[in-house]
């Protein structure tokens, strides 16, 4: 079972990555990208709304709000530099992908910070 927590961030993650291909992402579109039900993305989403992350219009698009985009954004930066590291190591790029979505889940803030600077760096 995915802590709520990674959830949270997987469904903030896969907004902000739908909403670079279309400015109207709903939340079918979030449970056709993970592969999830829509009840159950349905909750997650409401969620998210009730933590003050995303806004949800009448015709049901899905907007970040100011904290929601930024949360979402390190988000997804903690997974391209950890992808980008663990590809220049020598892993596969999908297998740096999939463990880089393990690891940016749990991993400290300086610790990433380390990990930032040795790839953009390098």
């Amino acid at each position: 079972m995915i802590k709520y927590q990674e959830s949270e961030e997987m469904y903030l993650e896969t907004i902000l990555l739908l909403k670079q291909k279309s400015a109207n992402v709903h939340a079918v579109n979030v449970a056709e990208e993970l592969g999830y039900s829509r009840a159950s993305v349905s909750r997650g989403v409401n969620l998210l709304v009730k933590k003050g992350y995303i806004l949800i219009a009448p015709d049901g698009k899905i907007s970040f709000t100011a904290e929601g985009k930024v949360k979402a954004e390190d988000i997804y930066e903690r997974h391209t530099v950890i992808t980008k590291l663990l590809v220049k190591i020598g892993a596969d790029r999908e297998i740096a992908e999939d463990n880089a979505c393990r690891i940016e889940h749990v991993i400290t803030p300086e610790l990433f910070e380390v990990l930032r600077k040795y790839v953009k760096n390098y």
